[in-house]
C-alpha cells in the first residue's frame, strides 16, 4: 500500500491534487534586480523539490509572469524548463497570463497558437474538477482588469456545474495587499468578478502576482496566492520600505476533498531532518487497529 492511499483519519484521500507555481519571471538574459536573481536556477530549484516529493498532480498551474518583458526567447527557456516536467509527472500545463506577459509571445511559444491580443482563457475538465483560467492582464499596463466579454463568456460557463466544483485561476489576487505598490497595481472593478462568483460552483481561486503567499476570501470562496519562484517580497520590513529579495521561494500543493481545498506552502530548498518518518514506518501504523495507533503516536510519554 502506497503511503498516499493511507487513511489514518477522517478524511479519504483527496480527490484531485495541483500543483500551483506562480511569477517565474523568465528573461532572455536570465537575471532580475540588476542581475542578484538567477530566475532559470531558481526554477530548477522549485522542480527539484517538486520531484523529491514524487507527487503525481492532476495538473500543473502557473499563474502568470512566466516572463518578465514577455520576449519569445524567455518563453521558450521556461517551456524548455517547465514541459519534462509535465511529461514526468503526466500532467498538462495551465498557463495563466500575467501582467509582465504579451499575449502574442506567450500564444504562440507556450500554447501553440497564432499570436494574437486576444485574452487568454481556457477550461480544463481534470475528471470532474473544473479549472478555468481568466486573463486579468491589460495590454500596456500593469494594473489588472477583465473585461466585459470575458466576464460574460464566465457567466455562461459557470451556468452549468461541474461534478467536483470549479476553480478559478488568475494572476491579479481579488484580495487587499498591505504593500502600497499593489494597492496601485491590483484588479480593478472587482465587484463585477464577485458578482458572478457569488452562489454559483467556484469553490477556490488561485492567483499570484504578489510575490508572497497569501490567504482570504472573495464573494465567499477561499482565495490562495502563490508565492513567486524568481524572487519574494521580504515582509520583515515596513511596509513602504518592502522591496525583492533571494529567498523565500515556494509553491503550493492544492488537495481537493469533497468538502474542502487545502493548499499547502511548500519551501523551495534543502535541510537537515530528524528522520524520524519514512514511508516504513506509515506501514507499521497501517496493520496496526485505530486505537492500537492512538496508543503508539498519540499518547503522551511521562
Amino acid at each position: 500500500m502506497a503511503p498516499s492511499s493511507l487513511q489514518f483519519g477522517q478524511y479519504p484521500p483527496a480527490r484531485r491534487t495541483l500543483l500551483h507555481l506562480s511569477d517565474t519571471h523568465f528573461l532572455a538574459g536570465n537575471a532580475l534586480l540588476s542581475g542578484r536573481i538567477d530566475t532559470a536556477a531558481n526554477l530548477g530549484a522549485t522542480i527539484e523539490a517538486i520531484e523529491r516529493m514524487s507527487v503525481k498532480p492532476d495538473a500543473i498551474i502557473v499563474t502568470g509572469d512566466m516572463t518578465d518583458l514577455g520576449e519569445p526567447e524567455a518563453y521558450r527557456a521556461l517551456r524548455a524548463a517547465i514541459d519534462p516536467l509535465a511529461a514526468r509527472l503526466d500532467a498538462p500545463v495551465i498557463w495563466v497570463a500575467g501582467n509582465h506577459d504579451e499575449r502574442p509571445a506567450m500564444r504562440e511559444v507556450l500554447l501553440d497558437e497564432q499570436p494574437s491580443q486576444e485574452p487568454i482563457v481556457g477550461v480544463w475538465d481534470l475528471d470532474g474538477l473544473r479549472v478555468i483560467a481568466l486573463d486579468s492582464t491589460v495590454p500596456g499596463w500593469h494594473h489588472g482588469d477583465i473585461d466585459d466579454a470575458q466576464l460574460a463568456w464566465l457567466r455562461s460557463i459557470l451556468s452549468t456545474p461541474a461534478p467536483l466544483g470549479t476553480i478559478l485561476a488568475l494572476h491579479h489576487p481579488p484580495l487587499p495587499s498591505h504593500v502600497p505598490l499593489f494597492d496601485i497595481l491590483e484588479l480593478r472593478d472587482q465587484h463585477r468578478l464577485a458578482e458572478i462568483v457569488a452562489g454559483s460552483d467556484v469553490r477556490a481561486i488561485l492567483a499570484g502576482h504578489l510575490h508572497y503567499s497569501t490567504s482570504g476570501t472573495f464573494a465567499g470562496v477561499p482565495v490562495s496566492v502563490a508565492s513567486a519562484t524568481c524572487y519574494t517580497m521580504n515582509l520583515t520590513r515596513p511596509a513602504a520600505d518592502v522591496n525583492g529579495m533571494d529567498a523565500g521561494q515556494s509553491f503550493h500543493l492544492v488537495h481537493v476533498y469533497d468538502e474542502t481545498i487545502t493548499h499547502a506552502v511548500v519551501p523551495v530548498g534543502e535541510a537537515a531532518t530528524g528522520d524520524y518518518f519514512s514511508a516504513e514506518w506509515l506501514e507499521r501504523m497501517a496493520v496496526l487497529s485505530p486505537q492500537e495507533r492512538l496508543e503508539a503516536f498519540s499518547r503522551k510519554r511521562t
